[in-house]
């Protein structure tokens, strides 16, 4: 309800911005311009207006590995770019309690640079900003428990999966690993 109410004020607040003033005079204006979003470049720069500007990659249901990493490449060579080898920042962030890493570590600048440009987005499927999120892993779990699984959940995220209940159950997980992303393709293609 919470995310709807959200959603529903974030298109309100953009239709009305775009239902104002695009920038040109009317017969009651003194003559002055005021620039806008829809304003174009000065001469001799380049135009970076929000059509331009390069979406962040995002992965796909079923990706290969070597699919995922060659998605990852351009986060990692920006990490490289500030100095951070992205491999090894992963391995001392595991280790942070044991280490110390601070929010002063180079990784965590470079991170705060790069994961905003580069990162791969999760699957549309299961993105937090797909309000329909939850039907996919709600169907999904259905797929699942047809295949066998008995102790599958929507997570309390309302987008991940939770597979073996309290009991941890060792087949319900086996099973829903096992047919887990065969379920999702197959909820994804009746989308």
């Amino acid at each position: 309800m919470r995310r709807s109410v959200l959603a529903g004020a974030v298109v309100a607040v953009f239709l009305l911005s775009a239902c104002g003033s695009s920038g040109n005079e009317s017969e009651g204006d003194s003559g002055a311009k005021v620039a806008t979003l829809q304003s174009a470049a000065p001469a001799g720069e380049p135009d970076v207006s929000p059509s331009k500007k390069a979406e962040r990659p995002r992965e796909k249901l079923g990706m290969t590995g070597e699919e995922y990493d060659a998605l990852l490449e351009p986060y990692n060579r920006c990490m490289r770019e500030h100095g951070v080898d992205a491999t090894e920042a992963k391995k001392r962030a595991g280790d942070s309690a044991v280490t110390g890493v601070t929010e002063d570590d180079a990784a965590v600048k470079a991170n705060r640079i790069c994961e905003p440009q580069y990162m791969p987005l999760p699957p549309w499927e299961k993105d937090p900003a797909n309000p329909e999120a939850r039907d996919f892993a709600v169907d999904v779990v259905k797929c699942l428990k047809k295949k066998g699984v008995k102790l599958v959940e929507v997570d309390q995220d309302g987008i991940s999966i939770a597979l073996g209940g309290e009991q941890n159950d060792s087949r319900s997980i086996r099973l829903g690993l096992e047919h887990m992303s065969g379920c999702e393709r197959e909820v994804a293609a009746k989308s």
